[in-house]
């Protein structure tokens, strides 16, 4: 073998060397790695489990309270509406308490006023009447005949 086949044969050798301390290195950084990953996510799930209990229990008082105040608004609205209902029965019926005598009211004026029309209208009439036999009265003594 010649002296530059040896050369390079030791060159090889030590390239071969130089890549299995490399590999070795990685693999061991590589589990290093792995072992920090299984840590962290131990350590995940320990820190995420309360809080998604926590968060879990937080939804269903949430779901609960929202039920409770849906059916609070069900409750109110018919309390609202029979209550509008109510209140449309009673100002109908004292509506017509009031509409009633007061209808029967206006009809007693307006025969009244009728009354008192027909009165004045009489003593119209009646005045007219005396006048025009006044008047005749007093043509009649000035004829001369």
């Amino acid at each position: 073998m010649s002296p530059t086949g040896e050369l390079l044969l030791g060159l090889i050798a030590f390239a071969v060397m130089v890549m299995a301390v490399v590999q070795v290195v990685a693999i061991v950084a590589g589990f290093r790695v792995a072992r920090r990953v299984d840590q962290i996510g131990r350590q995940l799930d320990q820190d995420i489990k309360p809080l998604l209990a926590h968060l879990t229990a937080m939804s269903s008082e949430a779901s609960r309270a929202a039920a409770l105040a849906a059916r609070q608004v069900e409750r109110l609205d018919m309390v609202f509406g029979e209550m509008a209902v109510r209140l449309d029965e009673t100002l109908s019926i004292a509506q017509s308490f009031v509409s009633g005598p007061a209808r029967q009211g206006m009809a007693i004026v307006a025969g009244v006023r009728a009354v008192f029309e027909a009165l004045q209208g009489f003593r119209e009439a009646s005045r007219r009447r005396h006048a025009a036999r006044h008047a005749a009265d007093d043509d009649e003594s000035l004829f001369i005949g």
